[in-house]
């Protein structure tokens, strides 16, 4: 079985949009990748109106089981947030008209899932994405990678309908940062 799910990392000016198929040993594959630009010179109504329209479009044309959306956080930049928080809305509403189900993850959750440390830059997050699609270059811009990598990052999580009893932390399948994952999901299971 594999689930798609596709990423957004949400933004007024950049909003990265991937579609992932994720297999049950979690093994990953691209199938889209793209980004959602607007000009600040816009008026706010119309530059939702364009990444409602571009989200439309790749939940019909990908149909995806489900939606992983970057959660907005940040204490510093208020506008910043505003607008990332209302492309975050677009996005959710435009899944939820769908029935698709929508998942939050934080900035660090997909760092630590897809590198192994939740503070970890943007360039390993795009390194380590690279390399479990297996892709020929870098996904670019930043807002790409990290759409993508919150797709992996919700397939990981999903408990992995996508892992099988099989794969575990010592799998030489596993990238190092899918064995970290496995590992800590393991250690968590035997805390309970």
């Amino acid at each position: 079985m594999t689930l798609r799910v596709l990423g957004v990392d949400p933004g007024l000016t950049r909003c990265g949009i991937g579609v992932v198929d994720v297999e049950r040993n979690r093994r990953a594959s691209m199938v889209a990748v793209g980004v959602v630009g607007t000009s600040p010179d816009e008026s706010l109504d119309r530059r939702l109106l364009v990444i409602a329209t571009a989200i439309d479009e790749w939940l019909d044309r990908y149909e995806p089981e489900v939606l992983a959306v970057e959660r907005v956080f940040s204490q510093l930049n208020v506008s910043t947030v505003m607008g990332v928080a209302q492309a975050s809305g677009v996005v959710i509403a435009a899944a939820a008209r769908r029935g698709i189900p929508v998942a939050l993850h934080t900035p660090s959750e997909v760092k630590a899932a897809v590198t192994g440390s939740g503070s970890s830059n943007k360039d390993a997050v795009t390194k380590l994405v690279t390399k479990i699609l297996r892709l020929d270059a870098p996904p670019r811009p930043a807002d790409a990678a990290d759409a993508l990598a919150l797709a992996i990052t919700h397939a990981w999580r999903a408990g992995s309908g996508a892992a099988v009893a099989t794969t575990g932390p010592g799998s030489s399948s596993l990238t190092p940062a899918q064995r970290a994952w496995a590992e800590a999901e393991a250690k968590a299971r035997r805390a309970r």
